[in-house]
Parts: structure tokens; C-alpha cells; sequence
């Protein structure tokens, strides 16, 4: 990736045309999750973020994908992430087993969210239920930009 492209901050853009959405997630370098980082690099800014977790054969594995906007990615990431508050006790598992990592991307517009958790729920789970989109669009498209090359798309 070129040099150009490591230093686009993380965001969401879009265009628009006749009823369509074209977004491109440019996505942060992915960080290993520990509660100190996220607090120096994470933004208190409404956003997108995704957790993973290295697994036994050292390949990465999607835990989640989420939204975040009271409060912003900083104190939902923080929370997520540290196993003494989360409640689930399979995830709880598996913060103290593996070792975790977390990236974001930031957006201030909830229905741009919705549309982007949209099309990543029926890229990653298509046989589960899908979170509603934001309904203005006919169609939605979406592209990933990560300084990382984890794309998952």
C-alpha cells in the first residue's frame, strides 16, 4: 500500500448515486487490545470497530463487529475488552485465553453506521439475522481500506 494510503485517517466515506451507496471504510492500524492503549489511541468518537483474537494455530479470528456511539469507541472498546466487565462468560474466555486486537473507524452519522454493520452482517454471518440498514438506499456497496491488509471483505 502506498505510503500516501498509511496515513488516511480512519473514516467513513460515501458516494451516491441513483439509490445506491458506494461507502469505503478506511479502517486504523490493527493494535493489540490492552486497556492502556485503547485509552492513548482510541478516539471518544462514535464509530465502527472490530475485535479479533489470534487463535492456537496464530490466525486471526473476528470476534465481533460493533457500533459505538454514546459514550464513543474509546469506553465501548475498553469495556469489551477487559474480561473483569464483560458479562459473557464464552467471551470472558476467550479475552484471558488469547491475545486480542481491536481496530476502529470513526463516522458521525448513525445511519451510515447501520448501513455499514448491514452489509459486514451479511458478508460475515449470512445465517443469522441481519441488523436493518438505515432503508435509504435501493443497494449498498462497500469497500475496505486497512494500512494492515486485513481486509475482510
Amino acid at each position: 500500500m502506498p505510503e500516501k494510503m498509511r496515513k488516511v485517517p480512519p473514516h467513513v466515506a460515501k458516494q451516491e448515486e441513483s439509490g445506491q451507496v458506494y461507502y469505503t471504510v478506511f479502517w486504523s492500524p490493527l493494535r493489540k487490545a490492552e486497556k492502556f492503549d485503547i485509552v492513548r489511541h482510541v478516539p471518544a468518537m462514535a464509530g465502527i470497530f472490530e475485535l479479533y483474537y489470534m487463535d492456537e494455530n496464530e490466525r486471526i479470528r473476528r470476534m465481533c463487529i460493533s457500533r459505538a456511539w454514546y459514550g464513543g469507541l474509546r469506553s465501548k472498546l475498553r469495556h469489551d475488552t477487559d474480561p473483569e466487565l464483560v458479562m459473557d462468560k464464552n467471551w470472558r474466555e476467550i479475552l484471558n485465553k488469547y491475545k486480542c486486537y481491536y481496530r476502529y473507524t470513526l463516522t458521525n452519522s448513525m445511519d451510515d453506521m447501520l448501513d455499514v454493520l448491514h452489509f459486514f452482517s451479511k458478508m460475515y454471518i449470512p445465517d443469522q439475522p441481519v441488523p436493518q440498514d438505515s432503508g435509504r438506499y435501493q443497494e449498498i456497496f462497500l469497500e475496505e481500506v486497512s494500512p494492515d491488509k486485513v481486509v475482510t471483505i
